[in-house]
C-alpha cells in the first residue's frame, strides 16, 4: 500500500468515525423529542392552553397562567439582559487588551458556570428577602442574570468576527469611534447577535431552580409583577412529582409545550439570520 492510498484510506476513516459521532449525539434528542412528543400530544387540548389548573384531586385544566407567566418572566429577562450584555460585548470586544476587559470576560465566563439553583438563592436573597414576597420581578431577575453572561461573550466574539477594515474605513470617514462601533460593526454582526439573543431565550425558558426561590408559583391567573406568578417549567415540575395521573398527562404536555418554544426560538433565530444576510446583500 502506498502512500497516497493510506493517506485516502485514513481520511475516509476519520470522516466516517465524525459522522458516526454526529448520529451517536442525534440519537439521545431523538428519542426525548419522540417520548415528549408521544406522550404529550396524547394530553393536548384547546383547555390545555385557555383554562387554568383546577383544584387540587380534580381532573381537567390547564396551563394557561403558567404559559402567560412564562411569556411575562423571559420578557422581564430579555429586557434587562439583553441591553447590559450587548454593551458589555461592545466594551469587551473594542477594548480586547485592557485589564477590565479581562476582568469582565472572566466574570462573564465565571458566571456562566454558576449553577441555576445558586444564582436563584442569590436572586431570592436581595429581590424576595427584602420585601418579604415571591415575585415575578424576582423571577425575571434570577433569569437575566443568566441571560448576560451569554449574551456579552456572545457579542464580544462576533464583533471581533467583523474585518478590521470596516472600523478603520468608518474612522478614516471621520467618524468617531462609538458612531463607527454602532453604525458600521455593531450592523454587521447583527443577523449572530440576534441569534444568540435567540438561543438564550431558549435556554431560560427552560429554567426551573430560580423561579423556584423567586416567582414561586400561582395557580390563578395573574400579570401583577408584584405577586408570585405560574411558569411551565414549575408547573411541570409540580405535576410531575404529583400523586395524581391527570397531572402527570398535563406536565407531559407542558414539556412538550416548552420543547416546541425552543424550537421555534431556533427556527426564529435561522429566519432572522437569512432575512438579515440577504439584506446586506443587496
Amino acid at each position: 500500500m502506498n502512500r497516497t492510498t493510506w493517506r485516502k484510506l485514513l481520511s475516509s476513516l476519520f470522516v466516517t468515525f465524525c459522522a458516526l459521532s454526529v448520529l451517536i449525539a442525534l440519537v439521545p434528542l431523538a428519542l426525548i423529542l419522540f417520548y415528549v412528543i408521544s406522550r404529550g400530544v396524547q394530553a393536548l387540548n384547546v383547555d390545555f392552553f385557555t383554562h387554568v389548573p383546577r383544584p387540587v384531586g380534580e381532573s381537567g385544566g390547564g396551563m394557561a397562567n403558567a404559559i402567560v407567566g412564562t411569556v411575562i418572566l423571559v420578557g422581564l429577562g430579555s429586557i434587562m439582559a439583553v441591553p447590559i450584555g450587548i454593551l458589555s460585548g461592545v466594551y469587551m470586544s473594542e477594548y480586547a487588551g485592557s485589564r477590565f476587559a479581562a476582568v469582565i470576560r472572566f466574570a462573564a465566563d465565571t458566571l456562566n458556570g454558576v449553577p441555576s439553583i445558586v444564582i436563584g438563592v442569590f436572586a431570592y436573597g436581595i429581590a424576595v428577602l427584602p420585601f418579604k414576597q415571591f415575585s415575578a420581578v424576582a423571577g425575571g431577575l434570577a433569569l437575566g442574570i443568566m441571560m448576560i453572561p451569554v449574551m456579552a461573550r456572545t457579542t464580544e466574539e462576533l464583533l471581533l468576527l467583523v474585518p478590521g477594515t470596516m472600523r478603520e474605513g468608518a474612522l478614516a470617514l471621520g467618524a468617531t469611534r462609538a458612531r463607527a462601533v454602532f453604525t458600521v460593526v455593531l450592523p454587521a454582526a447583527l443577523p449572530g447577535i440576534i441569534t444568540g439573543v435567540m438561543l438564550a431565550l431558549a435556554r431560560i425558558a427552560g429554567e426551573t431552580a430560580p423561579l423556584l426561590f423567586t416567582s414561586f408559583n400561582n395557580r390563578y391567573f395573574t400579570t401583577k409583577l408584584n405577586q408570585p406568578i405560574s411558569s411551565l417549567t414549575v408547573q411541570v415540575f409540580t405535576y410531575a412529582i404529583s400523586p395524581y395521573a391527570d397531572w402527570h398527562r398535563q406536565a407531559w404536555a407542558g414539556a412538550l409545550v416548552l420543547v416546541t418554544i425552543v424550537l421555534v426560538c431556533s427556527l426564529l433565530a435561522r429566519l432572522a439570520t437569512r432575512r438579515l444576510e440577504a439584506m446586506h446583500v443587496r
